[in-house]
């Protein structure tokens, strides 16, 4: 799979894991899962401005912003009990390969980006399905601001 039809960031992130042996992809994922950051006070506040990913096997919630003109970065937001690794991670990848980017990128990251990080045989399909999901809301969530 290429990865070249990411934006640079996704890029690194998928070669990153597609470097590691297949035994250690789970402790990569690990490792993001801990770098997941805190919602800010402004959301934690006001749970009710945050979407339930409810294809997710563990609770997630994820909101997201976007700026003002064409090149409008896009802002994530993502909360996760710690007790749930896997859906952090995955809410972690996703942070940090697009939060900040322009509005227009994020919309073209192909829809089969959570199968090329190699994980497909290390994480249960309904946990792949949960990450695909993420990517499906933050999309939707786009779209339906710059329609506003």
């Amino acid at each position: 799979m290429s990865a070249q039809d990411l934006p640079e960031q996704l890029q690194e992130l998928v070669s990153e894991f597609n470097e590691v042996p297949e035994p250690d992809k789970l402790q990569l994922l690990l490792e993001f899962s801990r770098s997941l950051p805190e919602l800010p006070a402004r959301l934690g506040e006001h749970p009710e401005e945050l979407e339930q990913v409810t294809e997710c096997q563990s609770p997630l919630f994820l909101a997201v912003e976007v700026g003002d003109g064409d090149d409008a970065p896009v802002s994530l937001f993502f909360s996760a009990p710690a007790e749930a690794p896997t859906t952090r991670g995955f809410a972690s990848i996703l942070h940090e390969g697009l939060n900040g980017l322009p509005a227009a990128q994020v919309l073209e990251v192909p829809d089969d980006l959570p199968e090329r990080f190699g994980l497909t045989r290390l994480v249960s399909p309904l946990r792949m399905r949960g990450m695909s999901a993420m990517l499906g809301r933050i999309k939707r969530q786009i779209t339906a601001r710059q329609a506003v």
